[in-house]
């Protein structure tokens, strides 16, 4: 591995303090949403809190967020587990019983575009 690489999987890592799991239950596929909380918080400029926050307007998935943000994933989780404890954000649930057809093909096709940008 050169220098460069190496430093490239390094970096991420940084962002988490080197933690690699998170408290919150944070499935993959889960939809994130932002809460309005997060619209009041101003991030330092490059803050990748931030950007999670943003792309969360959309509710994307864990997945999507870290192929999004070209982070991996357990470095993503973290984060959004981070910043879901600070009331930023905010994990849907995933599918129920009573979950409609629609819920059920939209939630599959976020997680495979999820997958595949990974």
């Amino acid at each position: 591995m050169t220098g460069d690489a190496e430093a490239n999987l390094v970096r991420p890592y940084t962002l988490t303090a080197g933690r690699t799991d998170t408290s919150v239950e944070l499935p993959i596929e889960a939809p994130i949403q932002t809460m309005p909380s997060a619209n009041t918080q101003h991030w330092p400029s490059g803050d990748v809190r931030g950007r999670i926050c943003e792309l969360c307007a959309d509710r994307p998935s864990v997945a999507e967020i870290s192929a999004l943000l070209d982070l991996p994933l357990g470095v993503a989780r973290v984060l959004v587990g981070d910043l879901v404890t600070a009331g930023y954000l905010r994990v849907e649930t995933t599918l129920t019983d009573r979950s409609t057809s629609d819920e059920r093909r939209s939630l599959i096709g976020r997680t495979l575009r999820g997958l595949r940008a990974l």
